[in-house]
């Protein structure tokens, strides 16, 4: 673990952050992550980019327009400078995304410097690929980083703040509602012109701020591309593809359906899930509003904290689990179907209330029947764990997610 993120507290005590992701020490890896989520900072601070001798490291920040224009002009200056500097150890490319062209320069420098550890921070991978499909044909490991998970959140245990106001490392820097509203604001329209505008993800930029709106109301929801095309006059194949763009560039998560069957998983639709609760909160203009236990709103709400907490925890710890829900044709659902392994599996309602009622078992009853290799929990806010007598384990959220990753 690192530090890598300090706040002021309200009683102006600077305090500091630890995130849980591991960076290798020696293989070249990427460094993939929404705009915000701390991906520079991370870097800065465990390489102590800033105290380092330059003739350890090479520090190439491509959001600076001059040092951008250089290597546009010439990929190979990457080349030119470790060829002048033997003793450089590290290389740190920042945004790596805003020239593909250095990538073909890289490959051919990993296999020629064995002992140079190059590290890249990127926004989307989704240009990369364009630009260089094989990313390094597995030369380089690829991680992904998110905003803060629970475990790394000041507020990890107040579940009513990390509800209202989602985990991206900034909002943290804020002591008033007012401020994070305008954060949470500038942050979607900077995402806009910096992301997918500058990147040319997409040609459309106007339509495209219309899908966002779309995209909320999405969240938690199989994605009905007819609905939305029909809503937004948008056509189907645009929508699916922009919502490739928000899982290519981490800002949504798709949860694909759960069958034995592989042809017929491909047949069905994902469900959606924003990145970040503060996010969806803004796009759905509700952060002037307080949430409400027990309301619908706040179900879904920690319907999408669990599910997201599922995906941050699964890439930090490497558990390769996979992740699918299941709705039959008559509306029944399994919100979570956790696939550890190919024979264990674990079936999940997820459940805001604090008193878990009979009622909340009959679809985990139901549907579990022709599902071999599995055990089935309730995630919920009860305030400790419990059984009940056909096996179903009724869990804590914290207890839940801490079990399900050994943490």
């Amino acid at each position: 673990m690192a530090y890598i993120f300090g706040y002021m507290s309200e009683n102006n005590l600077f305090k500091e952050i630890k995130r849980i992701i591991k960076l290798p020490s020696h293989n070249s890896f990427f460094l993939f992550g929404a705009r915000g989520t701390g991906k520079s900072t991370l870097i800065e601070t465990v390489y102590k980019v800033e105290s380092q001798p330059n003739d350890n490291f090479l520090y190439i920040n491509l959001l600076d327009p001059s040092v951008e224009e250089d290597y546009q002009k010439n990929p190979n200056l990457l080349k030119e400078k470790l060829n002048e500097n033997k003793s450089i150890q590290k290389v740190i490319i920042d945004e790596i995304q805003k020239n593909s062209k250095l990538l073909d320069v890289i490959h051919g420098l990993i296999e020629k410097y064995k002992k140079i550890q190059f590290i890249m921070t990127g926004s989307s991978a989704r240009k990369l690929k364009r630009g260089s499909a094989n990313l390094l044909g597995g030369r380089a490991f690829a991680l992904r980083l998110h905003p803060f998970s629970f475990l790394e959140a000041p507020n990890g245990e107040n579940l009513d703040e990390l509800l209202t106001w989602g985990t991206l490392p900034k909002i943290y820097e804020f002591d008033n509602d007012a401020d994070r509203i305008r954060f949470l604001r500038s942050y979607t329209q900077t995402y806009l012109k910096e992301e997918i505008q500058l990147e040319q993800l997409t040609r459309d930029l106007s339509r495209f701020r219309q899908f966002l709106e779309f995209s909320a109301q999405c969240n938690c929801e199989i994605i009905n591309y007819l609905n939305i095309a029909r809503q937004s006059g948008l056509d189907e194949k645009t929508i699916a593809r922009y919502f490739e763009i928000l899982s290519d560039t981490m800002l949504g998560h798709l949860l694909e359906p759960f069958d034995e069957s592989v042809r017929v998983r491909q047949s069905q639709k994902p469900k959606f899930y924003l990145f970040d609760i503060g996010i969806y909160r803004y796009l759905s203009q509700m952060t002037n509003n307080k949430l409400i236990i027990g309301s619908s709103e706040y179900g879904k709400i920690f319907e999408q904290f669990i599910v997201c907490e599922c995906f941050r925890l699964n890439d930090y710890f490497e558990t390769d689990f996979k992740f699918y829900y299941l709705r039959t044709k008559d509306g029944a659902e399994i919100d979570l179907i956790v696939n550890l392994g190919p024979k264990n599996r674990i079936l999940i309602e997820i459940k805001s209330t604090n008193k878990v009622s009979e009622k909340d078992f009959f679809h985990l009853r139901s549907l579990s029947q022709n599902i071999i290799h599995k055990e089935k929990w309730v995630i919920c806010n009860e305030a400790k764990a419990r059984r009940t007598d056909d096996g179903i384990r009724v869990l804590p959220w914290k207890i839940a997610l801490r079990e399900l990753f050994k943490i």
